[in-house]
């Protein structure tokens, strides 16, 4: 039986000379051109760039995954086996044994109609690793092991059940079940917030010192892969344009593309002065001024079938002044789209009042309900399904306007014109449809439609957070931009701190549905008072590995000093032989 001491240096991944095109309709595509690229045992290597690059193709060829439309080049080699030589039967046996996937989003990832245990158990059944009662100790023993509490208590429970680092934390038990020699993981954060994000990479930091597993770590995210990286690999159109330790390619760039990406990059504790965007000044306090929305002792509950009901906002208080930008921060489960939907009428409140403009909005009939939201404009996280597939561009940032009965034909045509130059997209995409254009543009259309009846109150939720550095950075400019243009107020609904400390004016930080520090963007987020804030700030990576690992040393001393523990892998050495159990447990 091997230890962890005696393992190999020899590459547990290998990428040599991979390329692969794709058979479309409209000719041949070129994913991935020609890369090569290896991960060692215990090592993380960060594949980065922006959507499109090749990084998930590139990961996909590992598992034998590509669709049947792929033709694919060159030598991908998972420990002693070459991928393209294996058969439909060893590549299932390789899948888990000797590479595993932790996937993007867990949700998605895990069979929603099957409890957790009878997917942890499938995973050592299929593999011949345990069956029965051992399989179900060892499901235990893996949540156990990856810092999830009441092991067997989850293990009867369905993944809607359990919060999304918790499924996280599945996904990753699964991945580990049978001791593969390598992990890729794609995208594993870019979902969480930025706390369960920081125990995730400690787990998975954990993970592969204890266990000295390899990890490909496919990412757009700098401040993760300064955090998690130790070799980094840069993607663009297909091609690894740069690579090398970590230090030396986040510190010291040297292709444009590189420096391109970095230069994209909010960086938490830099203020309003970043990326170049010129900001705008938050708006002079004036005697007797009407807020633009005030909430005050704000209750929202959710009825539950033979249960008390459920406060998922408690007593909130807070107001967004006219021109004034509001982020409102905190962790998933903290209420903070809960308060963005209640502001905009869609869901009632249990008691307390809101204001727009000075107006008791839950006061108000249907009819001056409506009037009222012709003043308000919002943002939805994800650009995709908020936007009708079935409408052309042009219908759909123009519908506001036929809904409120704003203008005619040619005067919507004349407005919709204007705003696609003002979120700067080509006059040509009036007549396409959402799944013509990329993430980036389908946002910038939200924002034109959320604009399109010059809205005094713009409610943003997440616009950002599934768009490439790159793409956000051009959209944040275009934001504020259009911000100076129609002055409008905004709450600004966001985990993401560093996005956060580039737009906003002030900020309320949530915890459980209660406001546990607000002021303006300074003092809370420069100088936090309230040991939660502290802790969110601690939890937010940056793009500079030093000082990453600075905050990090300085994050865990926080969580001691407060009496928390660090997220790790826990593991009983007893239990790692050749695979995930000894042989006699095997038998």
């Amino acid at each position: 039986m091997s230890t962890l001491s005696e393992q190999s240096s020899e590459p547990v991944l290998t990428f040599n000379d991979l390329d692969v095109r794709f058979r479309t309709e409209f000719g041949s595509v070129h994913a991935v051109k020609g890369i090569s690229l290896e991960v060692k045992p215990g090592e993380v290597v960060a594949l980065v760039g922006e959507s499109g690059s090749g990084k998930s193709v590139t990961s996909m060829t590992a598992l034998g995954l590509l669709p049947k439309n792929a033709r694919t080049s060159g030598r991908i080699t998972v420990g002693e086996n070459s991928v393209r030589d294996l058969d439909d039967r060893a590549l299932r046996r390789m899948r888990g044994n000797d590479v595993a996937m932790v996937f993007q989003e867990p949700m998605t990832a895990l069979n929603p109609v099957l409890t957790i245990g009878t997917q942890l158990t499938e995973a050592l059944e299929l593999h011949g690793i345990a069956y029965g009662a051992a399989a179900d100790e060892r499901a235990a023993e893996l949540l156990r092991m990856v810092g999830i509490p009441e092991p067997e208590r989850r293990l009867k429970q369905y993944p809607h059940e359990l919060s999304g680092g918790q499924r996280q934390r599945v996904v990753i038990a699964i991945a580990i079940s049978c001791d593969p020699k390598v992990i890729i993981a794609d995208e594993p954060t870019t979902a969480l917030d930025v706390t369960v994000q920081a125990d995730i990479l400690d787990l998975l930091r954990s993970l592969k010192d204890k266990l000295n597993t390899g990890i490909l770590l496919i990412t757009h995210n700098m401040g993760v892969v300064a955090d998690m990286a130790d070799r980094v690999a840069v993607m663009f159109k297909g091609n690894i344009v740069e690579s090398g330790p970590v230090e030396q390619v986040l510190v010291s760039p040297e292709h444009p593309y590189t420096k391109r990406l970095l230069d994209a990059v909010p960086h938490l504790g830099r203020g309003r002065d970043q990326l170049g965007i010129s900001q705008v000044d938050a708006p002079a306090v004036e005697e007797g001024e009407t807020a633009a929305l005030r909430m005050e002792n704000l209750v929202i509950e959710y009825q539950r079938a033979g249960k008390p009901p459920f406060r998922a906002v408690d007593d909130v208080s807070f107001s967004v002044r006219q021109g004034e930008v509001v982020g409102l921060v905190g962790e998933s489960g903290s209420g903070k789209s809960t308060i963005g939907r209640c502001a905009l009428g869609l869901i009632p409140a249990a008691s307390g009042t809101i204001r727009l403009f000075g107006e008791d909005f839950g006061a108000m009939g249907r009819k001056d309900a409506k009037s009222l939201r012709k003043r308000i404009g919002v943002i939805f996280q994800d650009p995709a399904a908020s936007l009708n597939p079935r409408l052309p561009i042009g219908e759909i940032i123009a519908e506001p306007m036929v809904v409120h009965k704003v203008g005619d034909k040619r005067s919507r045509m004349a407005k919709v014109h204007e705003l696609l130059e003002a979120v700067e997209l080509p006059r040509s995409v009036y007549n396409r449809y959402p799944h013509e254009l990329s993430g980036g543009q389908r946002q910038r259309v939200s924002v034109a439609r959320a604009l399109v009846l010059e809205p005094e109150l713009l409610v943003a939720d997440e616009p950002t957070s599934a768009l490439d550095v790159s793409v956000q950075a051009s959209v944040l400019a275009m934001f504020t931009e259009l911000q100076r243009r129609y002055k409008f107020a905004c709450l600004f609904i966001s985990h993401d701190l560093a996005v956060v400390d580039l737009l906003a004016h002030r900020v309320v930080v949530l915890q459980n549905g209660k406001v546990v520090e607000q002021g303006d963007r300074e003092s809370v987020l420069q100088n936090p008072q309230e040991e939660y804030t502290q802790r969110l700030l601690a939890a937010a990576p940056v793009p500079d590995p030093v000082e990453q690992r600075r905050r990090r040393e300085e994050r865990h001393a926080l969580l001691e000093s407060f009496g928390e523990e660090v997220a790790e892998l826990h593991i009983d050495d007893s239990t790692i032989g050749s695979g995930p159990l000894d042989e006699s447990t095997r038998e």
